[in-house]
């Protein structure tokens, strides 16, 4: 059975499965439904057409589904959806979609986000992505699995950032971010790959050496970004590793950093 404060005002058309906890002060509206075991602190508000799903915590004074800041939203049934076990630290804020393109902001599972972070509308966060205190996606990002967005870290609407990315304190994205890649600075530049982080989630030493190698062809070798891309995709058919580089930049987006 949920357990709800009394100081708490939860609309009593909002799902509430079981073992839910609801802090005081906190504010459910009623085309809420949240999954069994989430955890929602004092002074959360959860509102518009928002599904969350199993063993979410939130923290005090979160705003989750709130209408897109953009002009163009006219109030059209935009949703957000949230997956299983991610964390919402102090302030953080996710909007829900606009009509105007998918109409649904969408988080994984397994997300970490600090303090003061925010995810605007129409973006997809993937799993196990890290944004750091007051880390910001302006509206349409794509945010891949893994990915770490240092403390204050900006990215421009409609940017990707690639699976296991790694985007250093300040940085301010401009342009699409390749899987594996390091950038800082404003505007972001690479520096590298993020190699500790994929040790860290059990890389081999070989799987490291050949994204390094991957990261040399596409910057370093002074090939054409057509040259670099087919060099990866010839690299790619015996190192399934390169893959998700090669994906990333078969996809059009708004170029990427380079």
């Amino acid at each position: 059975m949920a357990r709800i404060h009394p100081a708490a005002a939860v609309d009593a058309r909002a799902e509430i499965d079981d073992d839910v906890e609801i802090g005081a002060f906190s504010v459910v509206g009623p085309d809420v439904r949240i999954g069994a075991g989430t955890v929602v602190g004092p002074h959360v508000v959860l509102t518009g057409r928002t599904s969350i799903g199993r063993r979410n915590r939130f923290f005090q004074f979160g705003s989750i589904g709130e209408i897109a800041q953009d002009r163009k939203y006219g109030g059209e049934p935009t949703t957000t959806t949230i997956g299983d076990d991610n964390v919402f630290r102090e302030f953080v804020s996710i909007h829900a979609g606009t009509a105007q393109d998918r109409g649904d902001t969408a988080i994984g599972e397994g997300n970490l986000f600090l303090a003061y972070t925010h995810v605007a509308h129409d973006c997809v966060v993937g799993d196990r992505t890290t944004f750091s205190n007051n880390a910001q996606i302006a509206g349409h990002v794509v945010i891949g699995d893994y990915a770490v967005l240092g403390a204050f870290a900006g990215v421009h609407q409609f940017c990707r950032i690639g699976v296991h990315a790694m985007l250093g304190a300040y940085a301010v994205v401009l342009q699409d971010v390749p899987p594996y890649v390091t950038v800082a600075g404003y505007p972001a530049k690479p520096h590298g790959t993020n190699s500790e982080g994929l040790r860290r989630r059990g890389f081999t030493p070989d799987d490291v050496r050949i994204v390094r190698q991957a990261y040399k062809t596409l910057y370093r070798d002074g090939l054409s970004l057509e040259d670099a891309r087919a060099a990866l995709a010839r690299t790619a058919a015996g190192a399934p590793v390169v893959e998700p580089l090669v994906a990333f930049l078969a996809t059009a987006g708004r170029g990427i950093v380079r």
